[in-house]
């Protein structure tokens, strides 16, 4: 998939974008969307000439699907990347980009989903959490999993401290999957995710 073209959604700092932006796959991100207009991520997409929107949530959640929808095809994206992008995407956009969306979530789905997957994993008293990159489905982080990797909690950690030793893991995860699917495509059948 040579000339594969990725958008990158992402509501705030954007460390996963920048991961994106300074590797191979940067120069096939054609476009950075998020729902927030302050969002940093926006800042990191112009300082990389990177082109940027803006879909602010709306009191009807169809309708922001639609409007995303009409702003991912205007920049005629092959993939979506949702990297920190803190919206749940509509069945809209699911079935516009059916098995086209991905997502880098900081746990080993299926524990931990949602939006405050560290904190979850710190308090529940496991040893070991991760990163998870997943297609997005219509369901929270439910999607079929694409590859994970495990992370040690020692003890002592805070939620902050181990999420910025889960973000370094998945900025390299990220990285990697994204250039297996632009080298060899990527198949889904149910919930088997296969490279080629």
């Amino acid at each position: 998939m040579p000339d594969l073209r990725i958008v990158v959604l992402a509501s705030g700092a954007g460390t996963l974008l920048q991961a994106l932006l300074d590797s191979d796959i940067g120069r096939r991100i054609v476009a950075v969307g998020s729902d927030q207009s302050e969002a940093p991520a926006l800042a990191r997409a112009r300082a990389a000439d990177v082109p940027t929107f803006v879909v602010p949530m709306a009191e009807d959640r169809e309708v922001w699907n639609i409007d995303l929808v009409q702003h991912l095809q205007a920049h005629e994206a092959d993939f979506v990347v949702t990297a920190g992008f803190m919206r749940v995407l509509g069945g809209t956009v699911i079935e516009a980009f059916e098995n086209r969306i991905i997502n880098s979530h900081p746990a080993l789905l299926p524990s931990f989903p949602g939006a405050h997957a560290v904190r979850d994993a710190v308090e529940s008293g496991v040893k070991v959490t991760g990163c998870t990159i997943h297609i997005v489905d219509e369901g929270v982080d439910t999607g079929p999993i694409i590859a994970q990797c495990p992370v040690p909690i020692d003890d002592g950690d805070t939620v902050e401290v181990l999420h910025e030793r889960i973000k370094e893991h998945e900025r390299t995860l990220l990285v990697d999957v994204l250039g297996r699917i632009v080298r060899e495509g990527v198949s889904v059948d149910g919930r088997t995710v296969a490279f080629g």
